[in-house]
C-alpha cells in the first residue's frame, strides 16, 4: 500500500464542509481512499454501478434519512444524477438540526458531469478535491521507482504491477474500457475506434500546438468534431491542454494550447511502448519526459497557481510558467531529459522577456546546480516537494 498524500485534504475538507466530491479518472485509487475514510468514520458506502445498492436509493430522502448522524459515501455518482437534488434538501435540514459537515462523499470518474450537476443542486455545500496517479512524491526512493513511475505511468495497479508485461496488459485493457464502456456513459455517442485513433494521434503529437483541422483531416472529421471530442478527453481527466501565456511583452506570441496525454503509463501503451529500451528508441522519449514532469509538478502546486507555457514566432520559449496566487511569484520551467542541463537559446531569450523571480532547468539527473545566473537545474523530485512545501505554506 502506499500512503496517498491526498487523504489528509479529503478528510480536513469534510470537516469544514457538508459534501465532499472526490474526482478523478477511473482507477486511480478513489474507492480504495474513500473506504480508508470510510472505515476510520464509520460511513455507509454505496457504489451506484451495483444494481443493489442502486435499488437502495428507489427513494433516497427515505433511505439516506436513517443515515443523518454518518457520513454517506457515494461512489460513481453520475450514475445517479438525480440524487444531487435530493441531496441538497437533506443538507440543509441536516444543517438546522446541526449536522453541518462530513455527510456525504461524492466520488465521480470525470469533471464535467459531476461539476455540472452538483453545481446546479450543491452550491455552497460542496467541496471539490482532484485525486490524480501517483506522483514523484508519493513513490518513495527506491532504486528505480522514478523511472518506473515514468514508464508505467501513475495508476496504481499498473504502477504496482509484478512487471512491465502486467502493467502494460492493465493499462491496454484500461484504454479499452474506457473508450468501449466509459466514454458512451459521459458523452456523444462516439463510435470507439475513433476516439482510439485520436487519443492515439494526441499521443504521437504529445507536447506539440493543437492543429485541431490537421487532426480531424487524419480522422474524416471536422474540426469542431475533433475539438468537442477531445474536450471529452479532457473532461475525462485522460488529455490536458496546457494554455499559452498572455503576456505583455510587445511580441508575436503562440496562441494555440499544447496538448499532453496526461499519464505517462497511457502514452506509452497508446504507442505500443512497454519497456524503457523501446521508449528510449521511440522519437516520442522527449515528450514523454516533458509531459511526465508536468504532471508531477501540477499535481503539487498551491490553489490558484496558473501554470502555462511561454513560445514567440522568433523561437522563445519556455516549456511551464507558474504565476503564483495573487501574481505575488513567476518562476520559469525548462525540461530537459538528458543528464546535463543545457537550454538552448530561445530559453535564455525567454526569461529576458518574462523576467521570473526563479527560473530552473527540471533534468533527468539528481544534482542541484547553477546552469548560468539566476538558473538552476534541479531534479523532478527535488522540484515537486519544493512546490510542495509551498502548496502546504499557504
Amino acid at each position: 500500500m502506499i500512503e496517498r498524500r491526498i487523504k489528509q485534504q479529503v478528510t480536513e475538507a469534510l470537516d469544514r464542509q457538508s459534501a465532499v466530491a472526490l474526482i478523478g479518472p477511473r482507477q486511480v485509487g478513489k474507492t480504495t481512499l474513500a473506504q480508508e475514510i470510510g472505515e476510520d468514520r464509520g460511513a455507509l458506502y454505496l457504489d451506484l454501478e451495483d444494481s443493489e445498492d442502486r435499488g437502495k436509493l428507489s427513494d433516497p430522502k427515505l433511505f439516506l434519512e436513517q443515515y443523518e448522524n454518518r457520513l454517506v459515501v457515494l461512489d460513481e455518482i453520475h450514475r445517479v444524477p438525480e440524487l444531487f437534488q435530493t441531496l441538497r434538501g437533506m443538507i440543509d435540514k441536516g444543517r438546522r438540526r446541526g449536522h453541518r459537515t462530513g455527510r456525504f462523499l461524492l466520488l465521480g470518474s470525470a469533471s464535467m458531469d459531476l461539476l455540472r450537476q452538483s453545481g446546479e443542486s450543491l452550491a455552497g455545500r460542496i467541496e471539490y478535491v482532484d485525486m490524480q496517479p501517483l506522483d514523484v512524491t508519493e513513490i518513495g526512493a527506491e532504486e528505480g521507482a522514478l523511472n518506473r513511475l515514468w514508464i508505467q505511468g501513475g495508476f496504481p495497479d499498473s504502477f504496482l504491477a509484478r512487471n512491465e508485461e502486467d502493467s502494460f496488459k492493465l493499462r491496454k485493457n484500461f484504454i479499452r474500457t474506457y473508450l468501449e464502456r466509459d466514454v458512451p456513459q459521459f458523452g456523444p455517442r462516439i463510435p470507439a475506434e475513433t476516439l482510439e485513433r485520436l487519443w492515439t494521434m494526441l499521443a504521437h503529437n504529445q507536447g506539440t500546438l493543437l492543429n485541431a483541422s490537421r487532426l480531424a483531416s487524419g480522422l474524416s472529421l471536422t474540426a469542431p468534431t475533433v475539438t468537442k471530442y477531445i474536450d471529452l478527453l479532457v473532461d475525462l481527466l485522460l488529455v490536458r491542454r496546457l494554455r499559452p501565456l498572455h503576456a505583455n511583452v510587445g511580441k508575436r506570441l503562440m496562441k494555440s494550447p499544447k496538448v499532453y496525454v496526461r499519464d505517462s503509463g497511457l502514452l506509452h501503451a497508446l504507442l505500443g511502448i512497454g519497456d524503457y529500451n523501446t521508449l528510449f528508441g521511440h522519437p516520442v522519449v522527449g515528450a514523454s519526459w516533458e509531459g511526465f514532469v508536468i504532471e508531477n509538478l501540477l499535481s503539487v502546486l498551491p490553489f490558484r497557481t496558473l501554470a502555462s507555457y511561454y513560445r514567440t514566432s522568433a523561437g522563445a520559449e519556455v516549456d511551464l510558467v507558474l504565476e503564483f496566487p495573487g501574481l505575488t511569484e513567476k518562476w520559469a520551467i525548462e525540461i530537459k531529459r538528458g543528464l546535463s542541463a543545457k537550454p538552448k537559446k530561445g530559453f535564455y531569450n525567454a526569461v529576458e522577456d518574462l523576467q521570473p523571480d526563479k527560473t530552473f532547468v527540471v533534468y533527468a539527473g539528481d544534482k542541484r546546480y547553477p546552469v548560468a545566473e539566476g538558473v538552476e537545474a534541479i531534479s523532478v523530485s527535488e522540484m515537486a516537494q519544493m512546490l510542495l512545501k509551498k502548496s502546504r505554506e499557504q
